[in-house]
């Protein structure tokens, strides 16, 4: 069985290891205090693991502890497997990032953009350019979250069964149709909002490909990859090693299971923005893939210059995140410095970012509390892994990279 381990003493790879003990006792702590059920962390450097923690329990009803092949539902950590998905497509010369997403998804041939009012009231205008694929790739597209209660678009998509993302029992192909019913929040390209567009791209590849998005995937990056685990659901024999997800308490006295993706089955709807399930050495293969800029142990899925592409700031004027408003996900002090690529945040200021960050790294995270980053300036990889819905935002990750900082001794 594939598992991840350390292969590298921590000196070795210019990390302290005390520095290491105390990221270790910080996020031990967290167990302690019962706000996190138990945990993952690996870091790498030069692509060899240099340090690899498990601590606290993956199921804590069953008294499960966490190991290297625990499974996780990685929820948003799925866009940037989308992003390199449909940047085989465009190697291929199947898709390209100018497409009309019209061309492959007709129901997007007469976007509208939201103007005034709200409810039965709205008033909308015929979008002034078509959405294009790239919109999809950098969430530039106007589309959103019904979950957001923000803006009156975001009401839309909740009065469309969309609260979720998805109307109760649709798949992917019908999800979508009910997305193109929406008007935009705003003009294609011009802004930059965290949305269902990781669904729509997913969408686009089934019907570029002609395969499903659970097939593509693992013929495409899972397979060529080495990446057992990862898929959209888990077999038998891994339900076993599959964390338990858990919610913060209302009262804010601890966490209790909760219900998390319909994994045990193929799921219905193929979620492109939020539905995969992996354990750390798939994850860590592929940031390995990004790291190492399109190839692994000989397998070359993308172009050095592609991966360069996916891992720059898109973002309208060349803005960071911070730049577009004060919905979730965009007014946030951690946005300071960090702009968006495909699928993945880039830092492209340092010296503004509100924890410690090198030039160009690059990630992203999902619900539960899980993360991954690549910081190409110090050659560095991480990962952290949990099974933690928060109700309310945690600096947990701000404190994962100020600990990694702090730890890196060249």
């Amino acid at each position: 069985m594939a598992q991840l381990r350390q292969e590298v003493d921590p000196s070795e790879a210019g990390l302290d290891a005390k520095a290491l003990d105390r990221l270790d006792q910080h996020f031990a702590h967290y167990v302690d205090e019962g706000r996190l059920p138990g945990f993952l962390v690996c870091v790498a450097r030069g692509g060899r693991v240099a340090h690899l923690t498990t601590h606290g329990r993956r199921d804590i009803a069953a008294g499960l502890p966490v190991e290297p092949d625990t499974l996780w539902r990685i929820y948003s950590m799925t866009k940037p497997v989308t992003a390199v998905a449909a940047l085989l497509l465009m190697e291929e010369g199947r898709l390209s990032l100018d497409d009309p997403v019209a061309r492959h998804l007709p129901a997007f041939a007469d976007a509208r953009v939201y103007e005034s009012g709200s409810g039965t009231d709205t008033r909308t205008r015929p979008a002034a350019g078509p959405i294009l694929v790239r919109h999809l790739m950098t969430h530039t597209a106007g589309l959103t979250f019904g979950f957001y209660h923000t803006h009156p678009v975001d009401a839309l998509y909740r009065e469309a069964g969309l609260e979720s993302s998805v109307p109760p029992g649709a798949n992917l192909a019908e999800t979508i149709e009910v997305y193109a019913s929406l008007p935009l929040q705003f003009e294609p390209g011009t802004q930059w909002n965290y949305s269902v567009a990781s669904n729509v791209l997913g969408r686009v590849i089934e019907v570029v490909s002609g395969q499903p998005l659970d097939v593509f995937f693992a013929e495409r990056i899972f397979g060529p990859l080495g990446m057992p685990d990862a898929g959209f659901e888990v077999t038998g024999e891994q339900a076993g090693r599959l964390a338990e997800l858990y919610g913060e308490k209302e009262d804010g006295t601890g966490i209790e299971p909760i219900p998390g993706l319909p994994l045990h089955g193929r799921p219905r709807f193929l979620s492109g923005s939020g539905g995969m399930v992996a354990g750390a050495y798939d994850v860590h293969r592929f940031t390995e893939l990004l790291r190492r800029r399109g190839e692994l142990d000989g397998t070359r899925l993308l172009t050095p210059e592609t991966v360069d592409l996916m891992t720059a700031n898109h973002l309208p004027g060349g803005a960071d995140l911070r730049a577009f408003g004060s919905r979730p996900a965009h007014d946030e002090p951690g946005n300071d410095g960090v702009g968006f690529g495909f699928g993945v945040s880039v830092v492209i200021d340092p010296d503004r970012t509100i924890a410690p960050a090198g030039l160009g790294t690059y990630g992203w995270s999902g619900v539960a509390t899980t993360t991954f980053w690549v910081d190409p300036t110090r050659d560095l990889t991480v990962q952290f892994l949990t099974q933690v819905r928060p109700r309310t935002s945690h600096t947990m990750f701000r404190d994962l990279k100020q600990l990694i900082h702090d730890a890196v001794t060249d």
